[in-house]
């Protein structure tokens, strides 16, 4: 058993290694022949023969199936897809896939900031507790990061020294890889916040009765303006996301929901902040109306009835992609502008699903990776979204 998990375990970091591995790297001219001659393995689209022990454990009325949570791509080709205890990764766009990871720790989120250097939000089976995780051998690997006890959710790495760790309702930042942390101030009611860069970050401020603010830092959050106000008439706000990159800022507020539907808005700003659009507004039976007034570019976000919003990935200088999933429909889909919210596509949906996640790195290369519970599985397109092939799924995924 003992020889057998060193074998598991050695051929897991050289899946690591290999993926950090530029192509053709290393091949002896005889070796590099003898390659160009051998036909090149087709395309899987299932499983790849990949994590079939940890599927047959996660089969059954009562278990909870193997399933995604994340997925981040470097560049075209390299990216991993993280979940229920297990990474997986490509270096060739998703044509194959290789395990990395496979042990105790479920995994929320993850970032890395190169090939090698890697951070992530984990838990441990069973247990609620997030932990703030390490790796700098690709992600075969991880170490517990000292957190001083900070009750971390969510969080944005930089390099392999600065990283941005979130609370509900706090910021802070380290600069040294984790041996310390110093808190950020922000205002009073913040329920989401986000750095770019050390100085540059926003907030989403609850207004209990009244709504939402989004505020701003020029300054690592030593001094805050306001960007824009949201009316919405509730005693409880539920909050919302924000997503800075370059000069884009976009802001999701959420409303009500019921009826397996919700209510939100998205607005949207190619200025840093000074001037803003009402690009989404999506109101609903179940949730009651989208926060916020004005005409919105369109009424309903991807992915319907009452889709749920996912993450958001902004490329370039007018680019946004925001994911969607519909319980009610039982697709996943996107939308997307690429001019700044000016117009706004919803795609038709064509995945099953209930949740996801993207991860674009360009206005038209991304990938979709379902994260619900079921039919959880990866998807690539080359349009922007028009169109998805499968890349990834689990024999689950498959069943009617």
């Amino acid at each position: 058993m003992i020889i057998k998990k060193l074998i598991r375990n050695s051929s897991l970091a050289a899946a690591a290694l290999m993926l950090m591995m530029p192509a053709g790297l290393g091949l002896s001219p005889v070796h590099a022949a003898n390659a160009a001659q051998a036909a090149p393995a087709p395309c899987g689209s299932v499983d790849h023969g990949l994590l079939q022990q940890e599927q047959k454990q996660h089969m059954g009325e009562d278990a909870d199936p193997l399933h995604f949570t994340d997925i981040q791509f470097l560049n075209g080709s390299t990216g991993r897809a993280a979940g229920t205890g297990f990474i997986i990764g490509t270096s060739d766009a998703g044509c194959h896939w290789q395990e990395i990871y496979t042990g105790k720790w479920n995994f929320a989120q993850m970032s890395f900031t190169d090939n090698v250097n890697g951070w992530a939000i984990a838990t441990l089976p069973s247990h609620q507790t997030m932990h703030l995780l390490k790796t700098v051998d690709g992600g075969s690997h991880w170490n517990q990061v000292y957190t001083a006890s900070l009750p971390f959710t969510r969080l944005e790495a930089l390099n392999k020294n600065t990283v941005f760790g979130y609370t509900q309702n706090g910021a802070y930042r380290t600069d040294n890889g984790g041996n310390s942390w110093s808190r950020i101030p922000t205002p009073a009611n913040t329920r989401y916040a986000t750095f770019r860069d050390k100085n540059n970050g926003y907030v989403l401020v609850v207004v209990p009765g009244s709504g939402y603010k989004v505020l701003g830092t020029a300054d690592g959050g030593h001094s805050w303006s306001a960007k824009l106000n949201v009316k919405f008439a509730s005693p409880y706000p539920a909050g919302g996301q924000i997503y800075s990159k370059s000069n884009q800022v976009w802001a999701l507020f959420y409303g009500d929901s019921g009826m397996s539907q919700v209510s939100y808005s998205l607005y949207g700003s190619t200025d840093q902040g000074a001037h803003w659009k009402r690009v989404i507004a999506q109101s609903t039976a179940g949730g009651g109306p989208a926060p916020g007034s004005g005409a919105a570019v369109v009424n309903q976000g991807p992915a319907q009835p009452g889709g749920h919003p996912g993450n958001m990935q902004l490329i370039g200088q007018e680019t946004a992609f925001l994911s969607g999933g519909s319980p009610a429909g039982g697709m996943v889909s996107v939308g997307v502008t690429y001019n700044g919210g000016n117009t706004w596509k919803n795609v038709k949906p064509s995945i099953n699903g209930y949740d996801s996640r993207i991860s674009f790195t360009d206005g038209k290369t991304g990938w979709l990776v379902v994260t619900s519970a079921t039919k959880s599985s990866i998807y690539s397109t080359h349009d922007g979204g028009a169109s998805w092939s499968r890349k990834f799924a689990f024999k689950e995924a498959l069943n009617p």
